[in-house]
């Protein structure tokens, strides 16, 4: 019998009718059935997508194969039992509320046989508003270094594996990690791999957020999370020695899993769970966050994760409370020191921030939005610093995703500095996928204090109904708001189709 080029392994548990789309893909690959087996692992779902899976195992019993286990409580067991199982060449991982592009397997196997790569990586988009890093995804490579790229960013198990690779290495998934356990599999394929590859040329991975937000990344418990996250970062030490590599690969966990941890919304738990909260970043911090580590960190997680490691509970809370209800805190300069000031209750406090001020100097909050028809929006930000343009000695820049702004002007008032900055919303709409996307908006600023970047924040910004926009001969939602996990300002950029707009209708009548 052929050995097929390539497994694709499917965990399903409830995502009907998602799986109808996922599966269609799979079996309509430009590949070939006679080159490739779905190994299709039902973990117990109870929404009729086992049936269906057993509909096309009977009708391509060359091609599909189905396994039902009662429900393990996450995708790493039934990955692991779908790796078991799995006979091809090559490996590749489909969440079944995802789907391919039509030539994603022929591209990808092609490219690992004429490399000898051991990972692909093809570029994945983001679908309902579903956001996907793309930096690793620049350009086309055919070797790209685990320690000397995005590659830390992008640890999802949606890639192209050598199966050989894995069998030598025994990888499986990490069974006691309900959710995240992908990171530390696809971490160990990517740090034992002889080559990885990236393919930039195609929108090879189509990662869908459902509508009803069912996801399992969006539905984990907080306590499951925190043990998850604690679980990631003490693998990635078990794994990679203490220095400069693991710290590599460190930025991307503390950049956003541990920052997810002390984000705005740690204001909306009870104490007891902010204290479970504190306790666990604190370890991490603790056992982990050395001083090269800090220093590659976002101005923002570098203070929160400072506020941690130097004072207790009340002084995070602080921090956090400045920025998501307030704005960025007023700053001394005293004998060529800066210094911002969070007043922590009942002891007023000063954190230097001499070292990052550039990126304090890109702190800007949002204070209001406005349009001109539907062609352009202009976003106005105030930062606490008169005369920002002369302090920062240079431009000052917005970003919406891989779009720049147009600086209208920056003046000083009363309260600091306003900046204005207009964008296209045709540049919004082209720099987008047809699915939609979230552009997070960044300030950047280039003078003689350096380079600076932080997140363009919108304490108290009210949301806004979208703005209607016809692209090519589909129309697209335009919406700014603030995002409620991290505060940022985004420009949401979403498709109008008739089951987003049944998911808003449903919604309302909840």
């Amino acid at each position: 019998m052929q050995v097929p080029d390539v497994s694709v392994v499917v965990p399903v548990y409830n995502t009907m009718p998602y799986l109808r789309a996922c599966l269609a893909s799979l079996l309509g690959q430009t590949i070939g059935r006679h080159r490739m087996e779905i190994v299709a692992v039902d973990d117990g779902s109870t929404d009729g997508g086992g049936r269906l899976l057993d509909q096309l195992a009977a009708r391509y019993p060359d091609t599909v194969r189905v396994v039902h286990q009662p429900n393990s409580g996450g995708p790493a067991v039934p990955c692991n039992r779908g790796l078991d199982l799995a006979t091809g060449r090559y490996v590749f991982f489909v969440g079944s509320d995802d789907r391919l592009g039509p030539q994603a397997l022929e591209r990808l196997v092609a490219a690992a046989d004429r490399w000898d790569s051991d990972v692909v990586l093809g570029r994945a988009v983001g679908v309902n508003g579903r956001y996907m890093s793309q930096e690793i995804f620049a350009e086309t490579r055919s070797d790209v270094d685990l320690f000397d790229s995005a590659l830390p960013w992008s640890l999802a198990n949606i890639k192209l594996f050598r199966r050989e690779l894995l069998e030598r290495h025994r990888l499986r998934f990490c069974a006691d990690m309900p959710i995240l356990s992908d990171q530390p599999f696809t971490l160990e394929a990517l740090y034992r791999a002889r080559r990885v590859s990236v393919l930039a040329d195609y929108d090879y991975y189509h990662a869908v957020r459902r509508l009803d937000a069912g996801n399992i990344t969006y539905r984990s418990r907080l306590d499951q999370r925190l043990r998850c996250v604690e679980l990631l970062v003490d693998r990635v030490a078990e794994l990679i020695p203490a220095g400069k590599q693991r710290d590599a690969v460190l930025r991307r966990h503390f950049g956003l899993e541990v920052a997810h941890l002390v984000a705005d919304d740690v204001r909306t738990l009870d104490r007891p769970t902010q204290e479970r909260v504190y306790a666990v970043v604190r370890r991490l911090v603790d056992r982990y966050l050395t001083e090269d580590l800090r220093d590659q960190l976002g101005i923002e997680t570098r203070l929160r994760l400072g506020a941690v490691g130097a004072g207790g509970l009340d002084d995070l809370l602080t921090v956090v409370g400045q920025d998501a209800e307030v704005g960025v805190p007023p700053t001394v300069v005293a004998d060529g020191r800066w210094y911002a000031g969070y007043p922590v209750p009942g002891r007023p406090t000063w954190t230097e921030v001499t070292d990052v001020r550039a990126d304090w100097l890109a702190r800007l909050d949002t204070v209001g939005v406005t349009w001109a028809g539907t062609g352009s929006l202009t976003v106005t930000a105030r930062s606490p610093v008169p005369a920002l343009g002369r302090t920062v000695g240079g431009p000052v820049r917005l970003h919406a995703g891989q779009v720049e702004g147009s600086t209208l002007d920056i003046h000083t008032d009363d309260r600091g500095s306003l900046v204005r900055v207009r964008f296209r919303v045709d540049d919004l709409l082209a720099r987008s996928a047809a699915s939609g996307q979230r552009h997070p908006l960044r300030v950047e600023v280039d003078g003689p204090a350096g380079r600076g970047s932080a997140p363009l924040r919108a304490p108290g910004l009210p949301p806004a109904r979208p703005r209607i926009r016809r692209h090519g001969t589909r129309l697209f939602g335009i919406t700014t708001s603030r995002d409620a996990r991290s505060g940022q300002f985004v420009v949401a950029v979403v498709p109008v189709t008739a089951a987003r707009l049944a998911a808003r209708l449903r919604r309302r009548g909840r």
